[in-house]
């Protein structure tokens, strides 16, 4: 479904984000009624929204030691190819990208995040970058906030749009938040940390598998089960398989930890210890799919995502796309949508270049590339059954012919993402 180019952005946008300020103004709940009070619950959760994107802003370390740092490439003087063959393009739920990177899941709902995403949805419109948007249970209680989220469709309209919900919602629900955006997919957020931690969140997870299953029957579009920053395990990837989604992005810790967030806003910060739970991208990509048996869904990669190597680094251990999050709002806040559009356009020159490098041709070259493991992620994969060594030796398992000389993929070359009604349909 294509629509037309122009867009526009929210009333008193420009273009310059800034961190979420006070809670907005409580409004009616009843637009055919303005002198009906605002329900209590909503202006709370509204409040909720831009506080989680003030403190995702102020605790976001963009340059911190992560567990990419035990990741390193050996090192082959005669890659063998040039910047000009390098194909960056990557399929994803069907659907071809022209980048192996996205804008993953961050906010919407109030004025201050609806500004937020429309400079978003604009840079990654400008850049051919794909975009999550963030959970949109608060639009699918009130609609009245649903302009917050529609807003990246109207600035991104050709764009791959990940619509986002929680595994709580009855399907119908989620039928709803991918019609809100026209998205390409859907995103469910897996959370039971965060909702722990936070002061009103949920308690009871019994039942999440069978209604993802749901949710998966009865949106027309793939869906994506990720984690909101703690990481999947081997064993919930396989648990998934069944339940009909088309991909999982295994969120790791090392970027926005919400168990920090949540902590602040306790008014003892009591769980402070829970502070870096989970296991990181990187060890949650090799036990995924570093062993003899890889899983059986794709896997995206996000959590702690600080620079183009980092992308680079999951997609050798073998994601299909790399989301980021914190790094590109945080660049959004001090740089404005601007600064954002260079950074991205300047991600893609980087990641074509380390390709070079590397002498990959395509990211499915990227795979077959020699990755160093060391350090506690090394550790921690020989405990969960992962040998690293046989990253470091790839090479070695190839043909004959020349170092670096793999051949470009059949897909270099190939024109950006367009969306079509073909990339709409279940991978």
């Amino acid at each position: 479904m294509n629509r037309p180019a122009g867009s526009a952005g929210p009333a008193g946008s420009t273009g310059t984000a800034r961190p979420a300020g006070p809670a907005e103004p409580a409004r009616s709940a009843d637009p055919a009624d303005p002198s009906r009070p605002a329900d209590p619950a909503e202006s709370e959760r509204a409040a909720r929204k831009d506080e989680h994107l003030e403190l995702a802003v102020r605790l976001h370390g963009a340059d911190r030691p992560s567990a990419f740092d035990d990741l390193a490439f050996v090192h082959h003087a005669l890659p063998g190819i040039g910047t000009e063959a390098v194909d960056t393009s990557t399929t994803v739920c069907g659907a071809r990208w022209q980048v192996p990177f996205y804008i993953n899941a961050m906010t919407g709902g109030t004025r201050a995040t609806a500004a937020v995403n429309a400079d978003l949805a604009g840079a990654a419109a400008d850049a051919g970058v794909a975009i999550a948007c963030g959970s949109q249970h608060i639009a699918l209680r009130d609609p009245e906030r649903a302009e917050g989220f529609r807003v990246i469709r109207r600035e991104a309209p050709r764009a791959f749009v990940l619509a986002n919900v929680g595994p709580t919602l009855a399907p119908e629900q989620a039928v709803r938040a991918v019609e809100m955006i026209e998205a390409d997919a859907l995103q469910i957020h897996l959370n039971a940390a965060q909702e722990l931690v936070m002061p009103e969140g949920d308690r009871d997870f019994r039942d999440w598998a069978e209604r993802i299953a749901a949710i998966a029957a009865a949106v027309g579009v793939p869906v994506v089960v990720k984690e909101v920053g703690f990481g999947l395990s081997r064993r919930t990837i396989t648990a998934l398989e069944g339940t009909g989604v088309g991909a999982v992005d295994v969120a790791g810790a090392g970027g926005t930890d919400f168990v920090a967030i949540e902590n602040e806003r306790r008014p003892r910060r009591d769980y402070s210890y829970l502070t870096g739970w989970g296991q990181s991208t990187a060890l949650c990509l090799l036990e995924a799919l570093g062993g003899e048996e890889p899983v059986g869904l794709p896997v995206l990669a996000s959590g702690g995502v600080r620079n183009p190597l980092d992308v680079v680094r999951a997609l050798a251990l073998g994601a299909s796309a790399v989301g980021a999050s914190g790094r590109f709002l945080r660049t959004l806040v001090h740089d404005g949508a601007d600064g954002l559009r260079r950074e991205l356009r300047t991600w893609t020159d980087h990641v074509r270049a380390l390709m070079t490098l590397l002498g990959a041709a395509d990211v499915e070259q990227l795979r077959r590339t020699d990755v160093l493991v060391t350090g506690r992620t090394a550790e921690q994969a020989r405990l969960l059954g992962v040998d690293p060594g046989r990253l470091a030796r790839r090479s070695a398992r190839r043909t004959s012919m020349p170092l670096g000389a793999t051949g470009a993929s059949d897909a270099a070359g190939s024109a950006p993402h367009v969306r079509t009604d073909d990339a709409r349909t279940r991978s």
